[in-house]
C-alpha cells in the first residue's frame, strides 16, 4: 500500500500550513462538496458510479473540461472511480457506498464494501496481462491512497485522493 497517513476516511488531516489546524469538519465545507451514492445490491455499480462522478465533477465546474489538464484530471477521476468500485464488485461482495469530497486542492474517492480482503497492487506488474492492473492504476494516478478497516470490525473503506485542476 502507498499510503502513510493515519488519517481515517473523511479526514483530510491537517491543513498545509496550518500550525497544527485541523481539517474542517464536513459541516463547514461549502454547499455541494460532499456526495454520497448508496450502492449496496445495486445493478451495475460501476457505471452508476461512473455517471454520479461525472455529475458532481459538473456540477463541481470540472467538466465540460476548459483544456486538456482538465480533461485529464476528470478522466483520472472517472478511471480511478471505475477501478474502486470494480475492485469492491470483484473481490469484497460488492460496493456498499461511493462518497466524493472536493476541497480547492484535492478529490477524495471513498468505496466502503463489506470485504476482508486488503487491496494492493500486483506485484510484479505484468503490463501484457489482462487483468490485475486496477490498483496499480490507482497507484499511478493518485496522489495518495489507503485502505480503512470499520469500526466494527464488518469491512473497510478503500480511499484514493487525486489533484484538483487548477
Amino acid at each position: 500500500m502507498s499510503t502513510t497517513r493515519p488519517y481515517p476516511p473523511g479526514d483530510l488531516g491537517p491543513e498545509p500550513g496550518g500550525a497544527g489546524a485541523s481539517a474542517a469538519p464536513a459541516a463547514a465545507l461549502p454547499a455541494g462538496q460532499i456526495r454520497r451514492l448508496r450502492l449496496a445490491g445495486a445493478r451495475g455499480a460501476v457505471a452508476r458510479g461512473r455517471d454520479f462522478a461525472r455529475q458532481a465533477l459538473h456540477d463541481w465546474g470540472w467538466l465540460p473540461a476548459a483544456g486538456a489538464d482538465r480533461r485529464a484530471a476528470a478522466e483520472d477521476v472517472l478511471l480511478v472511480v471505475s477501478e474502486l468500485v470494480t475492485n469492491a464488485c470483484l473481490h469484497a461482495e460488492g460496493p456498499e457506498e461511493l462518497r466524493l469530497r472536493c476541497t480547492g486542492k484535492v478529490l477524495r474517492l471513498e468505496v466502503s464494501d463489506l470485504g476482508a480482503g486488503q487491496p494492493a497492487p500486483r506485484s510484479p506488474h505484468r503490463p501484457g496481462r489482462p487483468g490485475g492492473h486496477g490498483m496499480f492504476i490507482v497507484q499511478r494516478l493518485c496522489l495518495d491512497w489507503g485502505v480503512v478497516r470499520h469500526a466494527d470490525g464488518a469491512g473497510k473503506t478503500v480511499w484514493a485522493e487525486l489533484a484538483a485542476p487548477s
